[in-house]
């Protein structure tokens, strides 16, 4: 089997099959960073089987009381990532190598769910990247994040600034790498993934946006078609905007906030952060350190009434064009 190469979060991958929504890489001169495997047959002692000590049972539970994730340790220190329908996956402890394994009833689609969220998390971990649970937007030629609690609105924001004709460069993780003291967004992956009511407030319908796989409630928008933009190359992260609760408030509004209180906000919204052992939580500490020194940080509170998401936009547009004093695509949001 030919192998397919894509990039991802700024790493060449190269996979035994292509994967949905990836365009294909065709410049074969890059080194490969990652190397997929998906449905070979695991060596016996990658085998989640095989002695294997559980560090991490997830907290959400099916009917049986199962966690929909174990996260294990095999012998030579590989991890073994056990989902509750049947999906396997193993992470060399150097994030170089992936195996994956599923079900017969199972698809690819499937299977990418978790592979370009939980297991890419885990595999920029291990190479040393700093992941926030965010999605990120762009501002000229800088990145702006939108972190905040599981809910509180990070994709359906990406996609209000996608409907404005503001690239996307990331839904859910946000990689981070440091150059030369600045902090880059790597560009993800070139969806932004819906729950159907959010599609339904930004798109008139909760069937307007196709659906992520048969057997998901949730949906896609398509970054790269349609008039919506990828943002395809990595930027320099210009702040960092912290999506909080709903309290009455008629319009968003923007604050700012730093020093142990903006350090601890970014601490509670990391990706993956369950993952992390003692060295990896260290350098993570001391990343998000230099970050709150760097990069200003925002709170946000949006409009009490949930359909206000354009003025939301404009809100966090009109800051963020002050930070990087660009015009960029976002001048447009100021006559929203």
């Amino acid at each position: 089997m030919v192998p397919v190469s894509h990039v991802i979060y700024g790493l060449h991958l190269t996979a035994n099959v292509a994967l949905p929504g990836l365009p294909i890489l065709r410049d074969e001169n890059k080194g490969i960073a990652v190397r997929l495997r998906l449905k070979e047959p695991l060596p016996f002692a990658l085998e989640p089987q095989v002695p294997i000590k559980f560090v991490y049972p997830s907290r959400t539970v099916d009917a049986h009381d199962q966690p929909s994730l174990r996260v294990g340790l095999l012998r030579g220190g590989e991890y073994a990532l056990v989902f509750k329908d049947g999906a396997r996956f193993v992470v060399d402890c150097q994030g170089r190598d992936i195996w994956a394994d599923w079900p017969e009833d199972y698809n690819l689609e499937d299977a990418c769910t978790y592979l370009f969220g939980p297991v890419m998390g885990l595999v920029l971990r291990l190479r040393g990247a700093t992941c926030l649970h965010a999605s990120a937007v762009a501002v000229g030629d800088h990145a702006i994040a939108l972190s905040g609690f599981q809910g509180a609105g990070k994709s359906t924001t990406a996609a209000a600034f996608a409907q404005l004709g503001v690239p996307v460069l990331a839904d859910d993780l946000v990689a981070l790498t440091e150059v030369d003291g600045s902090f880059l967004v790597q560009p993800g992956y070139p969806r932004v993934n819906l729950w159907p009511e959010s599609a339904s407030a930004l798109f008139g319908s909760r069937h307007a946006l196709p659906r992520i796989t048969p057997t998901w409630d949730k949906c896609y928008l398509a970054l790269g078609q349609n008039g919506y933009t990828f943002g395809s190359n990595p930027l320099p992260l210009a702040a960092v905007y912290l999506l909080c609760d709903r309290q009455g408030k008629s319009a968003a509004i923007v604050e700012e906030f730093g020093g142990n209180e903006a350090f601890m906000s970014l601490v509670a919204n990391t990706h993956g952060n369950y993952l992390l052992d003692r060295s990896m939580r260290t350098r993570e500490f001391e990343a998000l350190g230099r970050l709150v020194s760097r990069v200003p940080i925002r709170r946000v509170w949006p409009a009490d009434d949930p359909s206000a998401v354009r003025n939301l936009c404009e809100s966090i547009a009109a800051d963020a064009i002050r930070l990087t004093a660009h015009e960029g695509p976002l001048a447009a949001a100021r006559s929203l």
